[in-house]
Formats: C-alpha cells, structure tokens, sequence
C-alpha cells in the first residue's frame, strides 16, 4: 500500500509524454489524490509523481486511480468532486460586481475611524508609538501602564504576548485595550480587504477570485487572491464591507444559508435522541440545551444560560477540553467542569458518539464524513501527549465539518442540476461558497420563487431517512447587495 507520506526522487525535466498528459487529465489527478491523502492540499505534477514513485503521468495515474478505489474513494471523486469541477470554473469566469465607490466611501471612513482611535490611544498611553508593532505596544501595555493577568501567555522571546485572545484577556483591566483591538479590527479590514479589493477587479469591473475545492483537509472549498472565505460577518464594521457585493443590473443575489447545519449533522451522526428531539420539534437548540443542563424550564432560560449552551454546543464539536471551556465562559474550573458533566450526561448519546470517533481514529488512522471521505491523523497514537491531543481534538470535528463540506459541495451540483432541467442557466449564476452559505446572482423577475425553489433542493440534499428525520433548514434572503438582503 502506498504510503501517506513517502517520497521518491523524480525526473525534473519533462518527458514527451508529460508535456502531452491534457490538463484536465492533470486536475483530476490531483483531486484524486488529496482525497488519498487531503493533507495533499492543491497537489501539483511533482507531489503526483512522487506518490506514486514514478516520473511517468499515465504510471502515476494507474496507482493512484487503484489506491483511491482501495480506499473506497471512487463514490466522493465521482460524484462530489468531479461535477464541481465545470461549477467552480462558472463561479470563477462570473466573478461578482463590486462597488468601487462603495469601498472608496469606506475607506475614508475608516481611515478617519483609524486616525481618531490612534490618537485615543496615544492620550491613554501618554506617549506616541508605533500602534502596529508588537514590541512597542508590549512595552507601553507591560512595562509603562503596568497591565498583567494571570497565566499570561509569552512569546518564544520570551516577551509577553499582544496576540487578540491575550489583549482579550486584559479588556477590563485598562480602557486602552478596546480602543486597541477596534485598531486592529479597522487596520485588518482595510488592508485585507477595503483597500486591497479595488485592486483585484477586472476591466469588468467584478472580482474574480481563484476558487479550490482541495484547499482543505476538512474537504471545505477554498479561496484566494482574495480569500473570500473570510469577508467578515461578524461585526457591524466588516459587515459593511459586503454591501459593496452588488448584484449585476436586472439580476438580485441571493444567499442560502444552511441553520445550525454542524449541530444538525452531530445530532443524527451520533443518534443522540434528546438532540434529535430537539431539532424535529423545531425548537430553538441552544435554549432547549441550556434547559436541559441547567435544570430549568423553557421559559426560564436566561440570556446568559442561553450563551453558555452555545458556547459548550459549538466547544464539544471541536473538542473543547474543560480548561478551554472555563476561558470562553469566564467563571472558575469546577463550574466549567460541572457544566461539561452536565451536558454529557444529558446528551449521553453523544458523548459515546464523540469516544467512538476518537477510538476508532486510533484503530484505523482516519476518520470518515457520512458519505465515505476520509482524513488521515499521523499524529493520532503519538507517545507525545500534546500531539495526540491535537489530534483527537481534530478527529473529533472532522466527521461533521467533513459531512458539512460534502452537503454544500453535493447541493451545489444540485442547485446547477435544477437550473439545466428548468433550462434557467443563464438566469441563474452561483458566485461565491463562504463555509455554510451559497451566493447566487438570479434575474430579478423570477428571484423570489426560484430562491424558494433553491431552498427545498438544499434541504433534500440528504434524505432524511439518512438524518433521523431531521431537516436541514436553510434560509434564504434576497437584496441588491451582499450586505442587505432580506427573506423573499
């Protein structure tokens, strides 16, 4: 069996034949060989030859089209990740409109923002500095004003460290920090993005980005130049930024969003009824949860018990550990620790859901989506607690996020499906893929009930004899920009 990670010298100049192997022949090559090994991410010519220990495409072909068979990889290559191939050359020749003057607008507002902030921070401070090095900040937090916590962490330097989650940390200490992490949150923003993507835009005036459906070991697409995947949505301030995603004149966009989708995906890979219960009835999960581990009635639920339960809801799917969990709740080590026994011990179903995939990753080496993709864990049954921990705690996800990234790639094909059926190709056009949601751009006459039409395809695109009858809710909204949009 050929190894994950072995190599063998190989040829650097091209062969006849090499020169003459048709690209696409190429592209499949490689999609079939991240799914060998999706630590392969976007796999070139050499990485393909070297798997196969040969200098020869049509060599290196045969062994790995018969290692992805071995594997039981053939369905997923097929019928995922080949159609997708034609949609992410649409979505890529498409691009999306942008509003220059939108961005322009925002940036001067921003920057004004930048300025005023920096000049906040230099009065609490008591002296200029360079904002954006760390080592001047650290001086002026650590050593001028005096600032520390317990348990602050350090750089290797041995300096210690200005990263977010640390600033965080010291929020209610000093009011220099706030002003300090909305800096760095406008900073980020316009060079990412507000100041960069004007840049990018194409004589068409749409930005083209460069999509990958390898660029990933959880089998989540990808993006680049810009990365699209990370257009903030978080905060009113990168909000802003997708109101310059314009749909095109005569066209709306509208954006498919899948609800809750990870949760929805561990209540039936697990069969936890009480969690199954919970999203058949419809009910709020998180509410339902924090009733359930606090003891309490529906309607007794509190904000604050409510944000605790997601907080532990979304934590256990990533294998958050109790330490982790008491640093994202606040409060001391027993409570988190209480709160962490309480939940399994409702949830039980679950919890031997969560054991039975980290044991089985040990057994095997790999984890599996429902629908047969596999990651391979190198580290899983190191002697090195660290390591192992780290890779427990991504076995634990990979399932779901795996299962999460194969229904938005199997509901793209879908959606693409119906348009050829209802013969609306050209009214309807998919741009972007960003985690659980889908932006299509649709003639403005028929958005509304083709959007609808979407939406039931999305939420059938695992039948719910597979998901213990649970559906997988998507909601849609509709608007002449990214950032405004509404349900139809």
């Amino acid at each position: 069996m050929l190894g994950l990670a072995e190599k063998a010298p190989v040829q650097a100049s091209l062969t006849a034949e090499q020169e003459a192997f048709d690209p696409r022949e190429e592209k499949k090559l490689a999609i079939a060989l991240w799914l060998i090994n999706s630590s392969l991410t976007n796999p070139d010519r050499e990485e393909i030859l070297r798997f196969a220990h040969t200098d020869s495409l049509e060599e290196a072909s045969k062994a790995i089209y018969t290692e992805l068979d071995k594997r039981g990889l053939r369905k997923v290559f097929e019928d995922i990740e080949m159609p997708l191939v034609p949609i992410i050359e649409k979505m890529e020749e498409r691009g999306v409109l942008i509003d220059k003057e939108a961005l322009a607008t925002l940036s001067k507002t921003y920057h004004k923002a930048l300025t005023k902030l920096e000049k906040t921070i230099f009065t609490l401070a008591g002296e200029e500095f360079n904002v954006n090095s760390p080592k001047q900040l650290g001086v002026i937090l650590f050593d001028r004003l005096g600032l520390t916590i317990k348990n602050q962490k350090k750089t290797e330097g041995g300096a210690k460290s200005t990263r977010e989650s640390e600033l965080e940390k010291l929020r209610d200490v000093h009011p220099i920090i706030s002003h300090i992490l909305e800096y760095r949150e406008l900073q980020k923003l316009l060079s990412t993005y507000i100041d960069t993507i004007p840049t990018l835009i194409g004589a068409d005036k749409r930005l083209h980005t460069t999509w990958s459906q390898t660029g990933s070991t959880t089998g989540r697409m990808s993006s680049q130049n810009p990365n699209l995947q990370n257009i903030p949505n978080k905060t009113d301030l990168g909000r802003a930024i997708r109101n310059a995603f314009v749909a095109t004149s005569g066209f709306l966009l509208a954006a498919f969003d899948y609800s809750q989708i990870e949760l929805r995906i561990a209540a039936f890979l697990s069969g936890d009824k009480k969690l199954i219960e919970i999203f058949k009835s419809g009910r709020d999960v998180h509410s339902e949860v924090a009733a359930r581990v606090f003891r309490v009635g529906s309607r007794e639920v509190t904000p604050d018990m409510r944000r605790k339960a997601k907080v532990i809801n979304f934590g256990i799917l990533y294998g958050m550990g109790v330490n982790a969990l008491r640093q994202n709740l606040g409060g001391t080590r027993e409570e988190a620790q209480k709160f962490y026994k309480d939940y399994f011990a409702e949830f039980s179903g679950l919890a031997v859901y969560l054991d039975r995939v980290k044991a089985d990753a040990a057994r095997k080496g790999y984890t599996e989506t429902l629908f047969g993709r596999r990651r391979y864990f190198e580290g899983i049954n190191s002697p090195l607690p660290y390591i192992k921990a780290g890779a427990e705690r991504m076995a634990i996800n990979a399932p779901i996020q795996g299962t999460e990234a194969d229904i938005l790639k199997i509901a793209m094909k879908n959606i693409d499906d119906f348009t050829k059926e209802r013969g609306i190709e050209g009214d309807v056009h998919p741009l972007l893929q960003v985690h659980d949601e889908l932006v299509y751009e649709i003639r403005e006459e028929m958005a509304v009930e083709t959007a609808r039409d979407i939406e039931k395809v999305m939420e059938s695109v695992v039948p719910v004899s597979s998901t213990a009858g649970i559906i997988l809710e998507t909601h849609v909204s509709i608007g002449k920009s990214w950032g405004e949009m509404a349900a139809p």
